[in-house]
């Protein structure tokens, strides 16, 4: 049986980043689906905020292998806000999926402060990909 319309599988997955300088650690993806829209909320230790930071003001770009070879981006601005010492999270990020879709994160930049911080996966997505 096919899945439901805007199901998305696994719904949670987590994924290990190096951010150079500024750190490590593992980052979960939480995914919802509308239709072709998706949204992806990460949150992760991998990176802290060195002072306060208020909500709307982190720029994050996650970029995803897409069914395998391509790639594709989901982007936002709407993160919470984040007291000094506390961990990142930022999201929802949007992107546009097609049903069948396979997506698994490769990297996270995030602008902060006039700062750029790009973190790369070091470890595959797991469970596994999300699947659209």
């Amino acid at each position: 049986m096919a899945p439901a319309a805007g199901a998305v599988e696994p719904q949670s997955a987590t994924l290990s980043f190096d951010c150079g300088s500024y750190g490590s650690g593992t980052a979960t993806l939480t995914a919802s689906q509308d239709g072709t829209s998706a949204t992806i909320e990460v949150s992760t230790s991998a990176i802290t905020a060195p002072i306060d930071i208020g909500a709307g003001s982190v720029n994050s770009t996650l970029t995803l292998t897409k069914n395998g070879s391509g790639t594709t981006d989901f982007t936002g601005n709407s993160n919470p806000a984040i007291p000094a010492g506390g961990a990142v999270s930022t999201g929802p990020l949007t992107g546009t999926v097609a049903a069948g879709d396979s997506l698994e994160g490769k990297s996270l930049t995030i602008v902060v402060l006039g700062i750029t911080v790009t973190c790369n996966g070091t470890s595959a997505q797991t469970p596994g990909p999300f699947v659209f």
